[in-house]
């Protein structure tokens, strides 16, 4: 009975290695091992009363209703080619410098992170629109490669990221269940205004240590990084691939911000806005907007499903006392709150190899945040270091989600090998500031208390 919990969370990562669908295999799972549970007389079937008071309750939050609105807002920029005129136009503006294609991808990949906040779309969407380009301009396939990865995985920690509005949502319950099932105080709560605001100095710093990066690879590697050939752009021209999509996520996040509009509300207008842009640009026909439809549509329905699953299993761990157990492993563990903390990064940054974010966000943070905040961890801190290690975890090989979605969309000539080494000193950069932010919580912390003064 003591190590059920255990077994049960065993039994569902090598069902979901085996390739199972992840919602069925959380909730049959879980079902199965209740039953089992329930004819041994070891678990108590009212734990399962709860769950439709679950599954209202997910139905009425408002919060994750930005989840679709934001998805909507990426796959309508994605779709009407925005995305692909802001490339061309950043790479005429860098293509004098060596790496400055290179700087370009990062940039645009930071536009596309605040936008689409989904990894794989935008791995796929900077792989098809850039990778071509960089090798045709004789960078290295490793640099190429290996930029284009470490961009794509940014939509974890640039706000308004979809990671972050669920991990958000997950620790304003963890919050609370750490006060009423713990009977213990945490002088702290988190919102996902709280997250996307104490996000943007580590997501900017990461940013900023990209291009450093390139810079200094480009000049002691001038012939991996040389300058791209292209026609002068005016500045008219810049500010029109630019200003528009830029003017709209600073709407969307600065809405957030000041406290004009909760993050639902900002994804309703983030939506419409860019449904707008892409009008009146011309690039938006019925076909595209179905198109956009019906990806967001596929993208909700499975993150709904993964919660509703996720709720399941979470209902039987608790209802065998896995909460407690975890609570007494972390308890008796040597180095208190720290130690405690690192192994949670350290086992959620290997589940990475083998779950998305959603699975992670919906199954680890539940159990293991209540205990976390209950020890007095800063919740905006715990849920930025999060994303930044799972952020690490998706670049990592040989597993690495990244990974997998550009070896499907890079040609042959591409070698498996070229990506793992290019993306090793991207891991090794937010490495550095997963340390600087352990050694340091005011980065994310300090901006969101000075924004409540």
């Amino acid at each position: 009975m003591e190590f059920l919990p255990l077994y049960l969370f065993a039994a569902v990562c090598l069902l979901l290695m085996l390739g199972y669908p992840v919602a069925f295999t959380l909730a049959g799972t879980a079902l199965a091992f209740a039953a089992g549970g329930i004819l041994g007389g070891v678990f108590d079937a009212g734990f399962l009363s709860a769950l439709p008071g679950r599954v209202f309750g997910t139905m009425n939050n408002t919060t994750l209703i930005a989840v679709p609105l934001f998805i909507l807002m990426g796959t309508i920029l994605e779709k009407s080619r925005i995305a692909e005129e802001l490339l061309g136009s950043m790479a005429r503006v860098f293509a004098g410098l060596r790496g400055g294609l290179g700087i370009s991808v990062v940039v645009v990949g930071m536009f596309l992170a605040a936008s689409t906040g989904i990894v794989g779309a935008t791995v796929v969407t900077m792989g098809l629109l850039s990778l071509p380009s960089m090798l045709r301009a004789g960078y290295s396939p490793a640099l190429a490669t290996g930029t284009i990865c470490a961009t794509g995985t940014l939509g974890q920690i640039i706000p308004p990221s979809i990671a972050l509005v669920l991990l958000g949502d997950i620790l304003a319950n963890a919050y609370q269940r750490a006060q009423l099932s713990m009977n213990v105080f945490t002088p702290k709560t988190v919102s996902v205004g709280d997250l996307f605001v104490g996000a943007l100095i580590p997501g900017l710093v990461l940013v900023a240590m990209y291009i450093l990066y390139l810079t200094i690879y480009a000049r002691l590697k001038p012939e991996a990084a040389p300058p791209a050939e292209g026609e002068d752009i005016s500045l008219l021209e810049v500010m029109r691939g630019l200003l528009p999509p830029l003017l709209l996520i600073f709407l969307v996040l600065g809405s957030i911000l000041i406290g004009a509009a909760t993050p639902t509300e900002a994804a309703g207008f983030g939506a419409v806005g860019a449904l707008l842009l892409a009008l009146v640009r011309g690039q938006m026909t019925f076909d595209r907007l179905r198109d956009a439809v019906m990806d967001t549509l596929g993208v909700t329905c499975m993150v709904f499903m993964i919660l509703i699953g996720a709720a399941v299993f979470s209902l039987v761990f608790r209802g065998f006392g896995g909460e407690e157990l975890i609570h007494g492993f972390f308890i008796d563990m040597p180095g208190g709150v720290m130690g405690a903390t690192l192994v949670v990064m350290l086992v959620i940054f290997l589940l990475g190899f083998i779950l998305d974010f959603i699975e992670i966000t919906f199954v680890v943070v539940p159990i293991v945040g209540p205990i976390l905040l209950a020890m007095g961890v800063d919740p905006v801190w715990l849920g930025i270091m999060i994303a930044l290690n799972l952020q690490t975890s998706f670049l990592t090989p040989p597993f690495g989600f990244a990974l997998f979605y550009l070896r499907g969309v890079a040609p042959d000539s591409v070698p498996t090998g070229a990506i793992y080494r290019g993306v090793i000193p991207f891991i090794l950069i937010q490495l550095m500031l997963i340390g600087a932010l352990w050694y340091w919580p005011e980065m994310a912390t300090w901006l969101p208390e000075k924004l409540k003064q």
